[in-house]
């Protein structure tokens, strides 16, 4: 009896201990809101602090002769302070449902912005999943993908739904993504994702990444694909029309699934077909295998509104118009560039977009001039005498005057930074280099500081003047071993 006495009294205190310690420590870390904004310079709005966002579910439901879609997501996340309400960047048509751990949560929709207050405040450290049941409007595309007011004619041309006779793509670049679902839309925030889109059994459902399932109830089917590395929100395809599907074996036994609208004619498919020969290519020069687990090609009916390509991971997204022309096998070496370059390695902020745009840039004009284009120097020097009016319009590489700079204003500036930097170091080291900031790097974002700090220690040399005058000045500087080139 007295033994039970001592014990129970022992519990007791330590129970006490306990409770003091949890108090103590909710103390220290008070649950507080997280920030509604990743402080990015190029688009305040967008993005949300308190959170690590690691994997999204995304469901939606194609039906034809409508614009919405029932529509789904889970976002896995680890709090990185104690929650007592956070955000996720949201355009979609209309939130229904909002839980946090499976429990009902309190929410509203400020804009584009979807503001949540759990039940509960998720504690720092913790894991916790957010489940969002909401219509998607392809009828619906706010906001355009340069941060600025558009003529409406041409914000539709380049909305965020591009809806096709038979279906639909998504064009989520640079800052989109969340009018699909919404999503902390920020290139430093890469997640994985798994893509589930259901559609009549006459109709294809394509996403990013590889088909994992396939599921057939009555007469609608689910296709199911699966990003298995961290990626951006931006370059997250899902789709759905008629396509005709090509299945190919890539280096190394790669799957290589392309989809190809059957309005394309057939030069588009021999298009396609080139993705394994140009990956072949990639793998070569850059020393490394491809980075996931598929890879593919998907031509649309319609994007842009003409022959247009668009990153998206682990399968470029082309107009049906763009695949049609055999010029374009280059313009796919820039795409399937960027699997390594902006999606593999995602950048960290906007203002890294060189180190994205830069490489496809870089590597698309490599490629050319190996396969019968014009010669890689004769290309620089022609961008380079260039390049000052470029930097006159958008302002420097790494520091865009406009939010539009991040899609159509670092491509030259990017590419002829690299080529000063194998110019100056030579090419053996340049290559040194680039694979070491990808091994470094695939599967996080990485910022300009990171790129320059590994080709200063792989070089051995003090490179900040360099990357300085090349990056963050308004006039272009001197080309290393070209005395001659007049910007």
């Amino acid at each position: 009896m007295v033994k039970t006495i001592v014990k129970t009294a022992a519990v007791a205190g330590l129970a006490a201990v306990l409770a003091a310690g949890t108090a103590t420590a909710a103390t220290a870390d008070p649950a507080s809101p997280g920030a509604l904004s990743a402080g990015e310079r190029l688009f305040p709005g967008l993005g949300n602090g308190g959170y690590d966002a690691r994997d999204y579910d995304v469901s939606l439901d194609y039906r034809p002769g409508v614009t919405t879609m029932d529509a789904a997501v889970t976002m896995r996340a680890v709090a990185t302070q104690s929650l007592s309400s956070f955000g996720l960047d949201s355009a979609v048509g209309e939130i229904r449902t909002v839980e946090v751990d499976g429990t009902a949560a309190k929410f509203v929709v400020q804009g584009e912005k979807l503001v949540v207050t759990p039940a509960r405040p998720v504690r720092k450290g913790v894991p916790f999943t957010v489940r969002i049941g909401y219509v998607a409007d392809r009828a619906k595309s706010p906001q355009s993908p340069t941060g600025q007011p558009l003529p409406p004619d041409l914000a539709e041309a380049i909305g965020v739904w591009q809806n096709t006779p038979d279906g639909f793509a998504v064009m989520g670049q640079t800052d989109r993504e969340h009018a699909v679902f919404p999503s902390d839309d920020v290139p430093g925030d890469p997640a994985t994702y798994t893509l589930r889109i259901t559609t009549p059994a006459d109709v294809q459902g394509v996403g990013s990444g590889t088909l994992v399932g396939k599921h057939r109830a009555g007469d609608r089917v689910t296709s199911v694909f699966r990003v298995d590395r961290p990626t951006a929100t931006d370059v997250v395809q899902l789709a759905a029309g008629h396509f005709t599907e090509v299945d190919q074996v890539g280096p190394h036994g790669l799957p290589v699934r392309s989809y190809v609208t059957t309005a394309a004619k057939p030069a588009a498919l021999d298009t396609a077909r080139k993705t394994p020969e140009i990956i072949a290519w990639l793998e070569q020069r850059l020393g490394r295998p491809y980075p996931y687990a598929s890879a593919g090609t998907l031509g649309v009916n319609r994007l842009y509104g003409g022959g247009v390509a668009l990153e998206t991971a682990a399968m470029p997204t082309y107009s049906a118009l763009a695949l049609e022309n055999p010029r374009e096998v280059s313009t796919m070496a820039h795409e399937l560039t960027h699997e390594y370059f902006g999606d593999a390695v995602p950048v960290r902020h906007w203002d890294d977009m060189w180190l994205s745009e830069g490489h496809a840039t870089f590597y698309q004009d490599l490629y050319d001039s190996e396969h019968g284009g014009r010669p890689f120097d004769e290309t620089a020097k022609s961008g380079y005498a260039q390049n000052n009016e470029i930097l006159k319009q958008n302002g420097p590489v790494a520091r865009q005057t406009y939010a539009a700079g991040v899609m159509f204003g670092t491509d030259l500036g990017g590419k002829l930074t690299l080529y000063a930097l194998r110019s100056l170091v030579g090419p053996a080291t340049f290559d040194r280099i680039e694979r070491t900031f990808f091994d470094e790097f695939q599967g996080r974002p990485a910022a300009t500081q990171d790129y320059v700090a590994v080709a200063e220690r792989v070089s051995g040399r003090d490179l900040g003047a360099f990357f300085h005058d090349w990056l963050y000045a308004s006039t272009t500087p001197a080309m290393p071993g070209h005395p001659d080139w007049r910007a």
